[in-house]
């Protein structure tokens, strides 16, 4: 990718790069959370899944004062893409320390050479379908999830809105509304700390189904009370609030999946997982992209979430005590 930039390639080679930089990303985050159970014990799991997201969001916090502190002094882009490349070569180093089978999964559920892995694919996804539909409490936090991520998307893309037009110029340029985004991710991002924090505490307490369905209600409330004034202040609390709900249920989903999928199929799940995830949050931008008004001002789409989250917390409570 570094290269394409320095020899200004045509857009779409570049942005095909840039696309298969992320899925590389995508595939090493379903591998953590795929052999997480290899290296925790189980009493641990919560707490370990609650660190790596965190230690994630750190790591991609410094990397991008990194890149910011470099770009002040090396006026080109091209060089933060060579540091990007750089620190994935140490990466690639660091991971040779780790054994090889260290991660998993068993040597008996390898598949012999590359080309059998490539064509049983698609049949490893099918039975990795197969496998959560008779792992019914990873079935229904995935669901959970999915459709929580879903509503964040949506409410995600409506404060972008009001940020770069209802609480800006107009224009979609106004400093002060690109201020307001740059705080609110921020805002969210601490809700995501303070989940990290709670969730091992709440799940300890109340169990994995519980805390889903306290998650839920609690957005499902707050959402329309905090959201529908469509004012700075309420909605940066609701910022938090949503940052906390969501990655408190991602949390709980992570530790369900590892604890109740099988060793040999849990890197397919957890690569459904990570489709289902992003699927949702790129669908609810289509969908809230289609129902905002100009300036995000949207009572549908507020109602129409709250009523999703609702939903979920209605769901989960059918359950017994996870």
């Amino acid at each position: 990718t570094a290269l394409l930039v320095l020899e200004t390639a045509p857009d779409w080679l570049f942005y095909a790069s840039a696309l298969a930089v992320t899925a590389v990303n995508r595939f090493v985050l379903a591998g953590l959370s795929a052999s997480l159970p290899r290296v925790v014990d189980p009493e641990r799991l919560v707490m370990a899944n609650s660190l790596s997201p965190t230690a994630g969001t750190l790591a991609a916090t410094a990397g991008g004062g990194l890149a910011f502190a470099l770009r002040l002094v090396i006026d080109a882009d091209a060089a933060t893409v060579i540091l990007g490349a750089v620190l994935y070569l140490c990466a690639a180093l660091a991971s040779l320390r780790l054994a090889p089978g260290l991660l998993g999964p068993d040597p008996g559920a390898v598949q012999p050479g590359l080309a059998a892995v490539i064509t049983s694919t698609a049949r490893g996804l099918a039975d990795g379908v197969r496998h959560l539909n008779a792992r019914r409490p990873a079935a229904r936090v995935l669901l959970a999830m999915t459709l929580m991520r879903f509503c964040y998307g949506g409410l995600t893309v409506m404060l972008l809105m009001l940020c770069r037009y209802a609480w800006a110029d107009g224009r979609g340029t106004g400093a002060g509304g690109l201020a307001l985004l740059g705080l609110a991710v921020g805002v969210s991002g601490a809700g995501f700390f303070a989940a990290a924090v709670v969730t091992p505490w709440a799940v300890t307490r109340l169990g994995p189904y519980r805390w889903i369905v306290v998650c839920s209600a609690t957005a499902a409330v707050l959402e329309p009370a905090l959201g529908l004034p469509f004012a700075p202040a309420p909605m940066l609390i609701a910022a938090f609030v949503l940052g906390l709900i969501t990655q408190g249920a991602k949390i709980t989903t992570d530790t369900v999946i590892q604890s109740t999928v099988d060793d040999s199929f849990r890197g397919r799940i957890f690569s459904l997982y990570d489709v289902l995830f992003n699927m949702a949050f790129v669908g609810a931008a289509a969908v809230a992209a289609l129902m905002l008004p100009p300036d995000g001002r949207s009572t549908i789409l507020v109602i129409t979430v709250s009523l999703i989250y609702a939903a979920v917390a209605a769901f989960m409570t059918r359950f017994p005590r996870g």
